[in-house]
């Protein structure tokens, strides 16, 4: 048998594994959005964070300035996670366009059965709260509802080339009515602890286009 020369073993410690600061960094994000989706801003604190993602209070800081910095990261994490989540409904071409709105509303609805009514729309809360913010989160909340507008707006202009709706309908003002009815349906069914005004609102709306 062929004998195989190792290395001579190094002396001391082994080196330590560098730390996985994308890693640490998501976890408090991940946590961040749980927090401000039940709470809201001003009440969720940064004990609350760390305690949830399990990192250290001296960390927070590494990765985030301040609560401030912490927030504006959290507007577009949640930001990119629910255009996602819409592209996935929106643009699911085995569906008409509008069965595409109603799938979304169907999951939304269950996600928030799953959380107990719980959760709402992260960016809906902190719109809310706006008074008690950084002025400089007005603009980005916005931003991701113009976001969230454009895409339904895009799916609503497909079913009209359907037959779906009206030629003489205004996608682009539908889809802002949605999304402002939306909100206000997401608020009563935390506040009711029931999908009833999700219904409510969607059976309008879809009433709305017909």
């Amino acid at each position: 048998m062929e004998m195989v020369n190792l290395p001579p073993r190094k002396r001391g410690r082994p080196p330590k594994q560098a730390p996985n600061h994308a890693g640490t960094r998501e976890a408090l994000l991940r946590a961040g959005v749980a927090a401000l989706t039940r709470k809201g801003f001003v009440a969720t604190g940064l004990d609350e964070i760390l305690s949830l993602a399990n990192v250290p209070k001296g960390s927070f800081y590494h990765y985030f300035a301040s609560k401030e910095a912490f927030g504006s990261a959290a507007i577009a994490r949640y930001g990119a996670y629910f255009a996602a989540k819409l592209d996935r409904h929106l643009l699911d071409e085995s569906l008409a366009p509008l069965e595409r709105l109603r799938a979304f509303i169907a999951d939304a609805e269950a996600g928030m059965r799953r959380h107990e009514f719980r959760r709402g729309c992260l960016v809906g809360n902190l719109g809310q709260e706006m008074s008690a913010l950084p002025e400089a989160y007005r603009d980005q909340l916005d931003a991701v509802f113009v976001d969230w507008e454009a895409r339904l707006a895009a799916c609503l202009r497909l079913a009209q080339t359907r037959g779906e709706i009206g030629a003489g309908r205004d996608c682009a003002r539908l889809a802002h009515f949605f999304w402002i009815g939306w909100e206000g349906a997401v608020l009563r069914a935390k506040l009711r602890r029931s999908g009833q005004p999700l219904r409510v609102f969607a059976e309008g709306f879809f009433a709305l286009l017909a």
